[in-house]
């Protein structure tokens, strides 16, 4: 399949930070997992993320409110 193609058919996901120094971590696929990539968010701005051949999961630590394919999910102490 065409990678183009292959591409629009990948969930994605959208972080929007609700505090400082919202931590996304890119976690690899295969044999053994590893963090493969970090970013940090500041309050109000927004990562949007896609699974890729490389990335099986994102980990999210701080306040933030996750927009997915499957709804609104919230992470951190939640209020």
């Amino acid at each position: 399949m065409d990678n183009k193609i292959e591409s629009l058919n990948t969930p994605y996901v959208c972080v929007k930070a609700l505090e400082k120094g919202v931590n996304i971590i890119g976690v690899t696929r295969g044999e053994s997992t590893k963090f493969h990539h970090t970013e940090k968010l500041d309050t109000g701005e927004v990562l949007i993320a896609q699974f890729t051949e490389n990335t099986a999961a994102i980990k999210i630590r701080g306040k933030a409110i996750i927009h997915t394919p499957f709804g609104e999910i919230k992470s951190g102490d939640i209020d």
